[in-house]
């Protein structure tokens, strides 16, 4: 079974944002990890990369469930997480993991 590793909050420190019917973007962090654990408090669509925005054909998050996304093997420099909401705007969680 793989665990997830919470990454130090020095460098990778959990961020959340607003979204509406306009995407909402995190601040970035460092290439180095892994994946990131989302949730919301609503229903959205997440996009996870470098310079990313989220739209209504981003991978669908139903709310109050953590889901691990990878971050995708070309990201190079700072990535973030971007979110979109469903029908009614919320709030994001995101922290960065690696996979033990």
């Amino acid at each position: 079974m793989e665990l997830l590793n919470p990454l130090a909050d020095t460098n990778f420190p959990a961020k959340s944002i607003t979204y509406t019917g306009t995407a909402g973007v995190t601040g970035a962090w460092p290439a180095g990890a892994q994946g990131v654990v989302v949730w919301s408090d609503q229903a959205c669509y997440v996009l996870v990369g470098e310079s990313v925005t989220a739209t209504t054909s981003s991978t669908p998050v139903p709310p109050f469930t953590p889901i691990p996304f990878k971050v995708p093997s070309s990201v190079s420099g700072q990535w973030r997480v971007s979110a979109i909401q469903v029908s009614t705007g919320g709030t994001i969680y995101c922290k960065p993991i690696n996979i033990q």
